[in-house]
C-alpha cells in the first residue's frame, strides 16, 4: 500500500511540476520514458538473477503451475470483453493493452504511451496501480469467498514483490512459490502482450 502511495504522489508531482511551467523547453519525454524503462528492465533482471530463490523457483516450475498465469491472462481478457461490451467507447485495442499490464503498472504506463499517446499511458498507470491497491485491500476477503489462488490472480505481476506479504498471509505460505512464478511469468510477458496487441489488431 505504501509503495503504490508514494508513486500515486510522485505522478500527482509530476502533473503540478508539468503544469507550473518550471521545466526547461526542448525536453523530449518521450525519450526519457524509454531510456527509464531500459534501465528498469536490467534491475528487473538483476532482481530475478539476484534471488537466491531462482534455482528453486525454476526446478518448480511445471505446466501445473503455469496454469495459474494463463488462467490470470484469459481471465483478465474475459473481463476486458465484457467492459468493452457495457462500455465501448475506449476502444477494445487500448482497454486489451491497458488490461495486459496486469498490475505492472510502471512498465504498462510507459509502453503504452509509446504506443498510444500520454492519455492512454496515464489511463493504464493509474489502472494498474488500482489492481495493485485492489489486491492489497481485499485478499483476504478473495482467498475466503473464491479460494486460495483468488488473491495472486488478482495481485497479477505484482504477487512475486509487493503484493507477495499480503498473499502469503491471506492463502498461505504453501503458496509462495506459486505467488512468485505466476508474478514472473506475467512480468515477462507484459511488454509481449501489449507490444502484440497494438501490432496485430
Amino acid at each position: 500500500m505504501k509503495s503504490s502511495l508514494i508513486i500515486v504522489l510522485f505522478f500527482v508531482a509530476g502533473i503540478v511540476l508539468g503544469q507550473t511551467g518550471l521545466l526547461p523547453d526542448g525536453i523530449s519525454f518521450d525519450r526519457l520514458s524509454i531510456i527509464v524503462l531500459y534501465i528498469l528492465m536490467v534491475f528487473i533482471g538483476l532482481s530475478f538473477g539476484s534471488d537466491p530463490r531462482l534455482p528453486e523457483i525454476l526446478r518448480s516450475v511445471s505446466l501445473k503451475i503455469l496454469l495459474v498465469p494463463i488462467s490470470t491472462i484469459i481471465g483478465t481478457f474475459l473481463g476486458i470483453l465484457i467492459y468493452n461490451w457495457l462500455i465501448p467507447d475506449l476502444g477494445l485495442k487500448d482497454s486489451l493493452a491497458i488490461g495486459s499490464g496486469f498490475g505492472y503498472y510502471s512498465l504498462s504506463g510507459v509502453l503504452i504511451t509509446q504506443f498510444s499517446g500520454e492519455s492512454m499511458g496515464t489511463l493504464a498507470l493509474l489502472a494498474n496501480i488500482t489492481r495493485e491497491i485492489i489486491s492489497l485491500l481485499f485478499a483476504p476477503i478473495l482467498s475466503r469467498y473464491f479460494g486460495k489462488l483468488a488473491p495472486i490472480s488478482s495481485a497479477g505481476a505484482t504477487s512475486m514483490d509487493t503484493t507477495l506479504p499480503v498473499i502469503l498471509k491471506a492463502s498461505g505460505k504453501n503458496y509462495l512459490i506459486i505467488s512468485l512464478v505466476h508474478g514472473v511469468v506475467l512480468t515477462i510477458a507484459v511488454p509481449f502482450i501489449i507490444a502484440l496487441i497494438y501490432k496485430v489488431l
